[in-house]
């Protein structure tokens, strides 16, 4: 038999089926699909997709269990370096991380190294998979993780794992962070498969506490001083949206990308009334940005009964940063792309309510510090679109509110914490950092693998401590 250069392709709701439903848009391979595409791995020895993956999956190994049938060997490689395989191999970049360095993606398709850790994981879940709880020294050191998403939930269980007792604290209601609040439902079930995975967490012995604001709940001195703390992890994540200053911002139907989806994801509103938060869309939506926040926002809107949805993005189609598989989707279901155009104004009526966005258009110049060519104004281009709803989606930052709690916490211009690369510590003795509140906002594996070196860091630094 040859072998095929082709993934096995991933079966999808219809578009128009799914343009109208908040059920996950990919439906996972079936078994024939993972052993088919488990065949097309090449096992090589050298194992260059690792080099890519941020916290160092096995990736041959893995794969030839697959192969082989033996699910519960599967599993329990993945998790000798990830904790949350169902959401990775759902929303991982993996065509830039480990796929990208794949021998098959020289000649073909790399192999769907993503859609196999996503099989593999829901079938471990679907089965109930079994999590032994921890038994802890009567000594045991405490450590404390502030937020919890993908850096935090990373850094709590390896740190479990290595025999601390781990306290998790969690602003809003629910553990999870970006993971809830930011990424749709149709992307990643919330309770079907982020909540599952954070059971098991607790299943490990993991304390979570929700509702708790540390900087105002507790500042980070109080961990370490007054309640009993030996470290302190922080991964907030950068959940503080940008604005693009021009004028009418402020209007009514103007909405953060932040907060669009955190109404929609974390309070349901899509569900609204059986849920208790609302949400307005009006029928025409412009969503301000080209990374996967933006498209989120825009399919989540077209959900919602939008009759039209436009991206509006500065640069051409190659300088998207959203994945490809997002940009895709959705074309597929039917969202316009508004590509060479920058807002001026959001304008409004008497009533203070949006109706339109001004905007002009683009050509690309010379490339600018990124590598991407500059957009520059077309003298005598500009025209209004005519919508309701404006989501604006160009980024967020660093919530300031821990770090100005902190007594001698360093940080940079932007107000991300400075922490060490490989360690995450910071300049303030016992506490360290990673994830987007170091790095700005980034990837989902890109913050596990911060919390994984963190906690590697934060095990030597404990062993060094209780010696003394």
């Amino acid at each position: 038999m040859s072998l095929s250069l082709n993934k096995n392709p991933m079966p999808e709701q219809d578009p128009k089926v799914r343009a109208k439903n908040f059920a996950e848009v990919t439906l996972g391979y079936t078994a024939e699909l993972a052993q088919a595409e488990a065949e097309r791995c090449l096992q090589c020895k050298a194992a260059p997709c690792r080099k890519g993956c941020p916290v160092q999956i096995d990736i041959p190994g893995f794969i030839k269990h697959v192969k082989a049938g033996e699910m519960d060997a599967s599993i329990a490689k993945i998790k000798e370096a990830n904790g949350l395989p169902a959401v990775c191999g759902r929303v991982c970049p993996q065509e830039e991380q480990c796929e990208k360095h794949c021998v098959l993606a020289k000649k073909g398709e790399a192999v769907a190294i993503g859609r196999l850790e996503r099989y593999v994981a829901d079938m471990a879940r679907n089965k109930g998979e079994s999590v032994d709880t921890l038994a802890y020294a009567d000594d045991a050191q405490k450590v404390a993780i502030v937020g919890s998403g993908p850096s935090g939930l990373s850094a709590a269980g390896d740190l479990a794992k290595m025999g601390y007792k781990v306290t998790m604290f969690e602003a809003l209601h629910l553990p999870g962070g970006v993971l809830m609040y930011g990424i749709p439902e149709f992307r990643l079930p919330k309770d079907e498969v982020v909540q599952a995975e954070i059971n098991n967490l607790r299943k490990l012995g993991v304390d979570i506490v929700v509702n708790a604001v540390i900087g105002s709940t507790f500042t980070v001195d109080e961990l370490l001083e007054e309640e009993g703390f030996d470290a302190v992890f922080i991964g907030t994540g950068a959940g503080l949206p940008y604005f693009m200053d021009v004028p009418g911002e402020n209007l009514n139907g103007v909405y953060s990308a932040n907060e669009f989806l955190t109404r929609c994801n974390l309070m349901k509103a899509y569900r609204f009334p059986q849920s208790a938060t609302p949400i307005h869309v009006g029928k025409r939506v412009a969503v301000v940005g080209g990374g996967n926040v933006a498209m989120d926002g825009a399919r989540t809107a077209l959900r919602l009964g939008a009759e039209q949805v436009s991206i509006v993005y500065r640069r051409s189609e190659k300088e998207l940063p959203a994945r490809l598989e997002e940009v895709h989707h959705a074309k597929e279901e039917g969202i316009h792309f508004q590509l060479l155009t920058a807002p001026t104004a959001v304008l409004g009526n008497e009533d203070g309510w949006v109706t339109g966005l001004q905007c002009i258009r683009m050509e690309l110049g010379e490339a600018d510090a990124s590598g991407r060519r500059r957009p520059v104004e077309v003298p005598g281009s500009e025209f209004v679109l005519d919508v309701d709803t404006v989501i604006i989606a160009i980024g967020q930052g660093p919530n300031p509110l821990v770090q100005s709690t902190t007594k001698g916490l360093e940080t940079n211009k932007k107000g991300n914490i400075n922490a060490d690369a490989e360690t995450g510590a910071t300049s303030k003795v016992g506490v360290f950092a990673g994830g987007d509140i170091v790095t700005g906002a980034a990837t989902v594996i890109l913050a596990m693998g911060a919390g994984k070196k963190a906690a590697v860091a934060i095990d030597q630094y404990l062993k060094e401590k209780k010696s003394k």
